[in-house]
């Protein structure tokens, strides 16, 4: 199963603590039609692709084909105020004792140097689903059971449906803008990265998603990757949905830093500029921040320095590791973003309280030299 906490939560159909055993199937060479509940077979020699009906008792059917699989029959309805009535997927590494064949998974995220991914799906008209690629993480090498952090990537959603908790802005992560969702479904945490339009295929790294997550502080390098799995939650409908296409790799051998790297001042003619936007209620505000390298030489590492106004206290960030210190602000680069080359910029950003007026800080600095505001 998915998530049964869940579905006692959001659709009262599973008892606290129940928990089913997928089975197991063989290689699949040709097609393969899958109706049990929780079958699987492997594709590729490296993959496993699951029926996993969990949230309903209704027929669903999935064929196997040796890249992918597609929906043959759905017949669950699930409440859109509620869970999703399964998750057929495609994934590596362990879900619920169900290993792919030859994975790495479990491993440590310090020890992982890459994670290339990509994608293909087919979306259909009519039915209500998110496209989802889901990234499991623990920490303990954990292969039976629930992870204690779910990491959602809903490349697709369609109909009345949203992740688990509530929004908390927006990220840039793999080139993209996606608007982030963080909760927990009653079993563990969910952060999610919604697309704001439907996205066929994708190729990315991992690594990103996961380390956005770490800068939020979910989890730490110390965590354990446990499956990646790419599939579709129906809600209602779904015949036709597919997985074209599915190939991920974890690629270990490097180290992720613990602890932020250490910043060089910019060489050459020294310059940098700030570009603050932020978005404004009564007793909190969003802030995403634009670095840029005017100068002429490439930083390797960085650290931007600022004062917030009185008043405001920073709870959550993405994409940079972000403290406070009364009102001083440190914000560095994490292990994708922090090489800026002349002209290059990246963004981060964070969510905080508000207590009085609003306003904005009023000076930054980069790596010690003095930034413009733009």
């Amino acid at each position: 199963m998915k998530r049964p906490l869940r579905a006692l939560v959001a659709a009262g159909l599973l008892a606290a603590g129940s928990i089913v055993a997928v089975a197991l199937g063989g290689n699949a060479s040709a097609d393969t039609q899958i109706c049990e509940q929780y079958g699987s077979t492997t594709i590729g020699g490296k993959y496993v692709v699951q029926n996993n009906r969990w949230g309903t008792s209704a027929q669903q059917c999935i064929n196997v084909t040796s890249t992918g699989f597609s929906i043959t029959r759905q017949d669950g309805v699930g409440s859109t105020s509620g869970a999703p009535v399964s998750y057929p997927s495609v994934f590596v590494g362990c879900h619920y004792t169900n290993c792919s064949p030859g994975t790495n998974l479990p491993v440590q995220v310090k020890s992982i140097s890459s994670a290339p991914a990509s994608i293909s799906y087919n979306y259909v008209s009519g039915a209500i689903y998110d496209a989802a690629y889901d990234i499991w993480l623990d920490p303990s090498p954990k292969r039976d059971g629930v992870n204690q952090m779910e990491i959602m990537i809903w490349l697709n959603r369609q109909g009345p449906i949203q992740p688990i908790g509530s929004s908390v802005g927006t990220a840039s992560v793999a080139g993209r803008t996606w608007d982030v969702w963080r909760g927990s479904n009653g079993s563990n945490n969910v952060i999610s990265y919604v697309a704001p339009s439907a996205i066929p295929s994708m190729s990315f790294d991992a690594m990103a998603f996961i380390n956005d997550t770490k800068s939020r502080g979910a989890i730490t390098s110390d965590w354990y990757l446990t499956s990646i799995q790419a599939g579709f939650e129906p809600w209602q409908g779904g015949v036709g949905l597919a997985v074209n296409s599915f190939s991920q790799s974890v690629n270990t051998g490097g180290t992720t830093p613990t602890t932020p790297p250490a910043t060089t001042p910019p060489p050459g003619n020294a310059g940098c500029s700030v570009k603050y936007t932020t978005n404004v209620w009564n007793n909190g505000f969003t802030a995403d921040v634009t670095v840029t390298n005017t100068g002429s030489g490439t930083v390797n590492g960085w650290t931007l320095n600022y004062n917030l106004p009185s008043g405001q206290t920073i709870t959550g960030s993405w994409n940079a590791t972000v403290t406070q210190s009364g009102s001083a602000v440190t914000a560095r680069n994490l292990s994708y973003n922090g090489t800026l080359a002349p002209g290059a910029s990246t963004s981060f950003g964070y969510q905080a309280t508000l207590n009085g007026a609003f306003s904005t800080p009023s000076s930054f600095t980069l790596n010690g030299a003095a930034c413009t505001r733009v």
